[in-house]
């Protein structure tokens, strides 16, 4: 079906429901000539006539009636769907996908996910792990989280976390066979295990805070990777010292696997955020999904 065949299938249908020209005229709002202009090309390209004319009504032929009668179930259907889309953009039903790295999940997302579901049971979410940079647009997602610090400066940005706290941690057989550092300078004389971000390339500096104020240093050692998980099992191992947000790693610091080096050096990082495109389409449902676990 063409866009000429729906434009005089539509006029015809408002005919038909209306019984005089004029009146399908006032409902679809344009004027009389143009709702007979219509009717005649979409009857010309049928080659059959649908309505017998008189000056004060039409009447349905026998080719119309057959033709109102099939298209009946097929308005009615596509109204319905109208009707269920309608519902969707008012009601709290659908699904939101969003990126975030292994983090936010480990700490913003997953302590308040069962509640969530609860409180909204028709919202579907899609999560993807994924520890670097992704442009939430062109990959089909909602919105995205990352530390406020990674943001891409065009999005809208809502914050879920205050600021984190960093720590450095090697695992007790390193320390005791290798020694303890007591301070960043002494770093450079231990195996460090570093991060290199997925999309920059870059190996991350690790930041500290001294009497000094703030500084960076790079890591040294044998051994980098790109995800922040694999470093803290690496550090477990006792494969040398690396650096992480302090709630990740806190059941290890409880535990007694791993343990923290420098702690008075410590620099908070910036909590995470939600990130999206000002012309998302799913607002209400990020609107839930932001008050509840920011």
């Amino acid at each position: 079906m063409n866009r000429s065949d729906i434009s005089g299938l539509e006029v015809f249908l408002a005919i038909a429901k209306a019984g005089s020209l004029r009146a399908a005229a006032v409902a679809l709002g344009v004027n009389p000539p143009a709702v007979s202009h219509q009717l005649k090309a979409f009857e010309t390209r049928l080659g059959v006539a649908l309505f017998d004319r008189n000056t004060r009504s039409v009447q349905l032929t026998e080719a119309g009636r057959v033709l109102r009668e099939r298209c009946r179930h097929v308005t009615e259907t596509f109204d319905d769907a109208l009707e269920e889309v309608r519902q969707i953009g008012k009601s709290r039903v659908g699904t939101l996908r969003l990126t975030l790295p292994y983090r936010a999940w480990q700490l913003v997302i997953l302590p308040r996910l069962a509640a969530f579901q609860e409180t909204h049971p028709g919202i579907r979410l899609d999560f993807s792990i994924d520890e670097g940079l992704v442009d939430i647009i062109s990959q089909g997602f909602h919105a995205g989280i990352r530390l406020e610090d990674r943001l891409q400066p065009d999005m809208v940005g809502r914050r879920l976390t205050g600021p984190l706290a960093a720590a450095l941690v090697a695992c007790p057989f390193f320390l005791k066979k290798h020694g303890t550092p007591q301070t960043p300078a002494d770093l450079h004389r231990f195996r460090c295990i570093g991060y290199r971000g997925p999309q920059s390339g870059q190996i991350m500096p690790w930041s500290f805070k001294g009497p000094d104020g703030e500084f960076t240093l790079d890591p040294t050692g044998a051994l980098i990777v790109d995800d922040m998980r694999t470093a803290v099992e690496a550090a477990a191992m006792g494969l040398g010292i690396t650096w992480s947000l302090r709630d990740g790693v806190e059941p290890l610091l409880k535990n007694g696997a791993l343990r923290e080096i420098l702690p008075g050096y410590s620099r908070k990082r910036p909590g995470f955020h939600l990130y999206y495109s000002r012309h998302i389409r799913n607002m209400e449902l990020l609107r839930l999904f932001s008050d509840h676990f920011s």
